[in-house]
């Protein structure tokens, strides 16, 4: 939903605005959603001008099903909430309006004004309106203005496009059509003054650029390693639910590769990052990319994606180096290292993601289930287990990436042991030998 509205200090390059009608684009009423055109309807008919702004209008064009429809107005928050009774009003950085029809949720802003440079003279109340960190980040913003205004205020030139409920039109203010055909991702205003303001809009530069498979304009680009440590500024609850955006929607692996080529990816992850080797191909980097592009393919069939089975895979190597070191460097047993080497692996995790404890919870679950354990009732009381399937996903990862000959029998037993009949899986764990237990170093507590 619409995360990209901050102010432009130095004004962009004013374009002229094009009007593209109705015969000469694709956007059709019947692929907009019900309760959108319900909104936009009932602005119009109140006076108001109103128009689907954003990802919808973008999709649209590009002959896409929208994830979710934005609007925006000349109506006020406050104006909103009289006009519509199932309305409420969000945000402190951008006051919003979400009108709720069910599950369905259609955002509604304001057209957004420019933000005045701070003088002597300016007035306290505008002050209250607008305030920004002295790094150039914006802390709060709620100045109104003109449709023009907006288009300037959007993040991405794609972004800046207007479906005009009134007419039918298309309207372009700052070359976003020309952009989208050329498949150029494109920062409206100065780029190093707006990733100043919001640091997350390059995490947003390169999530376009990998989603729609585009390429970024060579000024937006340039300044993004450069100003990759601004992302340490950003609350790390918020950075945690920009990186599911980026690692689970469909197209993960891809933006995987670009966050580590802008260096964007050792803020979010600096455990996995400080492990990085110069040819790429350690069992962890190799994890990472095998998990990544699973994810990607279990999105596109359809299939559900849980955050905690990515954490687990991803962090999985820099967590068992942790135990191995603390556990020659301690004297504790390999069982307490490793539970000591789970703290500190998902405490840092958590200084830069801010994962939630249900997600840490089930990270640990699934790193702790023994698989290499089968012996008496312990196969059937693994398999009772919640993520039991997650852990034996995990395993397999690993013995893909590892090559391990132990590994890889162990993965192979546990998938004739699931597919079999009860009487087959008796059979099978009582003609378990000694090998049944692999090495401590391969199999590793798991």
């Amino acid at each position: 939903m619409r995360d990209e509205e901050a102010p432009v200090e130095v004004e962009a390059e004013r374009h002229q605005m094009t009007i593209i009608p109705r015969e000469s684009h694709n956007i059709s009423r019947k692929d907009i959603s019900e309760n959108a055109l319900k909104v936009l309807y009932r602005l119009n008919k109140a006076g108001y001008e109103a128009y689907l702004v954003g990802g919808g209008v973008r999709d649209l064009l590009l002959g896409k099903k929208p994830k979710d429809f934005d609007v925006t107005t000349n109506a006020t928050p406050e104006q909103m909430r009289k006009l519509f009774r199932n309305c409420r009003l969000v945000g402190r950085r951008f006051r919003l309006a979400h009108v709720m029809f069910g599950p369905e949720v259609i955002e509604v802003a304001t057209f957004r004004g420019h933000h005045q440079a701070e003088a002597e003279g300016e007035l306290e109340e505008d002050r209250n309106l607008s305030q920004r960190a002295q790094s150039g980040m914006l802390l709060c913003d709620n100045i109104f203005g003109s449709i023009e205004d907006d288009a300037q205020r959007r993040d991405l030139t794609i972004n800046s496009l207007y479906y005009n409920i009134a007419d039918f039109t298309v309207r372009d203010y700052v070359g976003g059509l020309q952009d989208l055909q050329q498949g150029i991702i494109r920062l409206i205003g100065d780029p190093e003054t707006r990733y100043r303001e919001d640091p997350v809009r390059m995490l947003r530069v390169v999530r376009f650029a990998a989603k729609l498979e585009m390429t970024i304009a060579a000024e937006t680009a340039e300044p993004i390693p450069r100003l990759a440590t601004l992302l340490r500024d950003i609350p790390p609850a918020r950075l945690f639910e920009e990186s599911l955006k980026l690692l689970q929607a469909g197209y993960g692996y891809s933006t995987y590769l670009k966050l580590r080529e802008f260096q964007l990816f050792q803020p979010l992850f600096p455990t996995i990052t400080r492990n990085f080797t110069e040819n790429g191909d350690s069992p962890m980097e190799l994890m990472v990319a095998q998990v990544l592009k699973n994810t990607d393919t279990r999105i596109q069939n359809d299939m559900r994606v849980n955050p905690a089975f990515l954490f687990a895979a991803m962090f999985w190597y820099p967590q068992l180096e942790a135990a191995q070191q603390i556990a020659q460097e301690s004297g504790l047993t390999y069982y307490d290292a490793f539970a000591m080497a789970m703290n500190d692996t998902l405490d840092e995790a958590c200084h830069a993601l801010a994962i939630p404890k249900r997600i840490t919870t089930l990270i640990r679950d699934i790193w702790q289930l023994r698989m290499s354990r089968r012996h008496g009732k312990r196969a059937w009381k693994l398999m009772e287990h919640p993520k039991f399937r997650a852990a034996y996903d995990l395993l397999a990862l690993r013995a893909e990436v590892e090559k391990n000959p132990e590994l890889i029998r162990l993965t192979h037993w546990w998938g004739e042991f699931q597919a079999a009949a009860p009487t087959q899986q008796k059979t099978m764990l009582n003609t378990l030998g000694d090998d049944s237990a692999p090495r401590r170093d391969s199999q590793n507590a798991s």
